[in-house]
């Protein structure tokens, strides 16, 4: 049966019979949303009665709904969510909106938050995902209330709290396929009436998500993991008065990385398509992939209850070392490929190092007013301090000329303080009108090396020989470099390149043919044997006076500053049309702040400025009542103008025959909307079931703006960029229509309550860049391609509509819980992220199908 049949039976899978009242039995249905208790506007409040679009999910909701401790899956459970992973960087995007800038260079579009403070690097969010009291996805600008970078919306991961009322705690293990292995836990202690502590853990163990179809079998393929998490939280309140909230929580995450799938080959040597391949299967050579990332913070929150005026102090501190080596490949497999080293360079290590570091100290200071109070208020002040670490290196073995590009940045800081000011006044029983505004002020700082690594001959006897770096045991010294001052001289050169390494591979011929260069005994640098420029064989240094110099090149300076200074508010009308239909209009803005640019000749400003939008949207939210049976529907229209908007594409720094080196680029080109309908519905049915429909409509188009195309740059003949309109083109990762539906059921079985789920969710097609598939722009004299066509240049970037479909299935007695589960079950491989540029298009997938059990055990 097809994915697409499947979905089609589950729409008629309840028949109208089953239209009659419902009032009990079983689990609680995730479904009915009226009772979900949110803090979307920092007060809690029912969803049903916040004027505006969110969802959340409770612990047993994400297992339900097959997302686990997955960050990525929430994709399919809310509609308008892509959430990609790009090399450990977490991207969200909500409706069309979001940013592929995680790095030192920009912030995220989408602000998160654990415990509603706020995380600046989202590396390592999705392991938090384990004993939570719920989730909570806000849909729109949140500049107001929810501040820096809340553009596209906002995502607060809400752990459980500690109870003082009894010792509780429950214990969950999964098995699964990938060989599977997982536990959390946790563990409730009231030490008295005013104290109580909780313990959580989590363990996370899989074999890689891809396989290696190389012959090198001893190298395990990427999307393998080795999680490790803890959580402690302290919860004090010695009356009404006092509340004391800390949490410390620490991260550890292994395994082999998240690199994407090079598709270049493939689409435009070998004339295939995406539906042509299996995009799992890569051919692995060289260096193992690893990736070793550490995360801790330290939260506190302090709330005091003066009578009329509520006092709240939040605190944080959060580290992280992000350290992560890309699996060196061939890039992937395709039907007729020969795979024997004919046809594979095996011995080839180019490859891709990161390492980023960041620092962050936040503090809130928040006044608010009682809730019963007819004009609620809130004012405060807000204050971040970010200092960051970044190295980046793209390592070219075997290279012609240009053996890497590196950036190493010891120097990123960041600032943002800000005010605000947010009110709600009671005009009738039935009648709100709310206001708000927030001013934000920040500055960035960024100093350090960047550029490409470049060793040959020059004159009359030819310019180029090929170079060894990165063989077995290299590692780049990033942060251990004994200084970044740009050099200047052939000797200091030929240091600075020496530098850039902590050690050299063992067959690593960098070191050696420089050697004498520094201190001038041999200044055309020293004959050693190496690859030929074909790869094969060796060759001799043509050390035969017939060179005059020895060409270096090193990575030069880098450095950026900018600050930032921007307004956000927001205005809305709420109107109680009766006790269960509430109608709303609100406008809000948000703000993205700017960033840098690396420095490179392309014409382009080192910063770029931030991001606004504006939303406008009407909405209701209702409970009716069809034939005595209560039918939950909300709809919300909204319109956002999005001003000034970051594209950020990958610009060629180097290319010498196969060979090209990229720098990211970020440019404020386009101006943008976004029209769209949501529609949600639930009903709980008669013999325990239960429906929700999630609808959204959507047309994300880019109304004007021209874009450096880099698909078509040929660095070699003309570096400079053709610029490209995108005028009418959709935004990037946004679909027409988004639809999620639950199906699920609550029964008594065995002397045990039971329960099934499925969740069915589809996204029609949707581009992976704003270039749309458009014809590749070219400059003046590019030889690339040979054609405009971006499908024949190999620029393929549209993806497929799709449906996904989970289940679950689970039996309770008791103390004890056992439930099976399938995610992805048809296997469907989606595109979730792409990076085009020239000779490169790098996809990021969503996670494959995965099937097991579940067993826990409640205190």
């Amino acid at each position: 049966m097809t994915s697409q049949r499947f979905a089609a039976l589950l729409l008629l899978a309840v028949p109208a019979g089953f239209l009659s009242a419902q009032t009990g039995g079983g689990v609680e249905s995730a479904v009915v949303i009226d009772e979900i208790v949110v803090t979307v506007e920092r007060r809690a409040q029912s969803l049903q009665d916040y004027a505006g679009t969110a969802q959340a999910f409770t612990s047993e909701d994400l297992l339900r709904d097959g997302i686990g401790s997955e960050f990525r899956n929430l994709s399919f459970a809310v509609p308008g969510l892509n959430v990609s992973n790009q090399e450990g960087n977490l991207e969200v995007f909500i409706r069309g909106v979001g940013s592929s800038n995680n790095t030192e260079l920009g912030d995220p579009a989408v602000a998160t938050h654990i415990n509603g403070v706020y995380i600046p690097r989202p590396r390592g969010l999705g392991v938090q995902f384990y004993d939570l009291e719920r989730v909570e996805i806000n849909k729109g600008p949140q500049g107001t209330l929810r501040g820096r970078n809340a553009v596209a919306g906002s995502v607060n991961i809400i752990t459980a709290r500690p109870d003082h009322s009894a010792v509780d705690g429950y214990l969950l293990a999964e098995y699964g396929n990938f060989n599977k292995r997982s536990i959390q836990g946790a563990l409730n202690i009231p030490i008295s009436d005013d104290l109580a502590v909780r313990a959580a853990g989590f363990g996370e163990q899989h074999d890689a998500y891809f396989d290696n179809v190389g012959i090198n079998r001893n190298l395990e393929a990427a999307g393998a993991e080795d999680e490790l998490a803890g959580r402690l939280t302290l919860l004090y309140e010695p009356g009404d008065r006092l509340s004391v909230f800390a949490v410390a929580d620490y991260v550890d995450e292994g395994g082999t990385g998240y690199p994407g799938a090079q598709m270049f080959n493939s689409f435009a040597n070998q004339g295939f398509r995406f539906d042509d391949l299996e995009p799992r299967e890569v051919v692995y050579r060289g260096t193992q992939g690893d990736l070793d990332s550490e995360t801790w913070g330290l939260a506190t929150t302090v709330t005091y209850d003066f009578g009329p005026v509520v006092l709240e102090y939040t605190g944080s501190y959060r580290e992280l070392d992000f350290r992560q080596t890309n699996a060196s490949n061939d890039q992937v497999n395709f039907p007729g490929r020969d795979l024997s080293t004919d046809g594979v360079d095996y011995d080839n290590f180019s490859t891709v190092y990161w390492q980023q570091e960041s620092e962050s100290v936040i503090h809130e200071l928040r006044f608010y007013s009682p809730d019963d109070a007819r004009l609620r208020w809130t004012a405060g002040v807000f204050a971040m301090d970010e200092d960051q670490f970044s190295g980046f290196f793209s390592l070219n073995d075997k290279g012609v000329f240009f053996s890497g590009v590196e950036f190493t940045m010891p120097v990123v800081e960041g600032e943002s303080t800000a005010g605000y000011l947010d009110a709600t006044f009671d005009v009738t029983d039935a009648v709100r009108i709310k206001g708000g505004v927030r001013y934000t002020d920040e500055s960035k700082l960024r100093e350090g090396i960047g550029g490409n690594w470049t060793l040959g001959l020059g004159s009359d006897g030819g310019c180029c020989f090929s170079t060894r770096l990165g063989t077995e045991g290299f590692a780049p010294a990033f942060a251990d470099r004994p200084g970044f001052i740009a050099p200047g001289t052939p000797a200091e050169i030929a240091q600075f390149l020496l530098d850039g390494a902590l050690s050299f591979g063992a067959r690593d011929t960098l070191a050696d043919q420089i050697d004498g260069v520094i201190d001038g005994s041999r200044p055309n640098g020293t004959c050693v044997d190496r690859f030929d420029t074909n790869g094969g064989g060796t060759q001799v240094c043509p050390d035969d006076g017939q060179h005059s110099f020895f060409v270096l090149g090193a990575p030069g300076a880098q450095s950026g500053e900018a600050s930032f200074d921007y307004w956000n508010w927001r205005i809305g009308i709420e109107f109680d049309l009766n006790s269960d239909t509430l109608l709303y209009a609100n406008v809000s803005t948000g703000t993205k702040s700017g960033g840098f640019n690396d420095n490179i000749d392309v014409n382009l400003a080192p910063t770029f400025e931030p991001e606004d939008l504006t939303a406008y949207e009407i909405g209701f939210k209702s409970v009716l009542n069809l034939s005595d049976t209560p039918v939950v529907f909300n709809a919300n229209a909204f319109f956002y103008d999005y001003q000034d908007q970051v594209f950020q594409t990958l610009a060629q720094t180097a290319q010498v025959g196969g060979s090209t080196g990229f720098s990211l680029l970020n440019q404020n080109v386009a101006e943008s909307e976004v029209l769209g309908l949501e529609l949600e519905s639930a009903v709980e049915l008669s013999r325990g079931f239960s429906v929700g429909a999630n609808l959204l409509l959507m047309n994300a188009e880019i109304q004007s703006g021209e874009l450096a195309d880099v698909r078509g740059q040929d660095f070699g003949v003309n570096p400079t960029v053709a610029n490209i309109d995108l005028t009418g083109n959709d935004l990037p990762l946004a679909s027409d229509v988004n639809l999620v539906l639950r199906l699920q059921q609550d029964l008594a079985l065995f002397g045990g309550d039971a329960d099934w789920q499925i969740l069915t969710s589809y996204r029609s097609s949707y581009h992976l860049s704003p270039f749309n598939q458009d014809d590749v722009a070219r400059p003046e004299g590019s030889t690339i391609c040979g054609s405009n066509d971006a499908l024949a240049c190999g620029f393929e970037e549209e993806q497929d509509g799709f449906w996904n479909v989970n289940l679950t299935a689970g039996i309770s007695y008791d103390q004890w819980r056992v439930e099976v589960f399938a995610t992805n079950l048809f296997d469907e491989t989606v595109s979730q992220k792409a990076l085009l540029g020239n000779n490169l298009n790098l996809r990021f997938l969503n996670l494959p199908r995965a099937y097991g059990l579940r067993f826990r055990f409640d205190m």
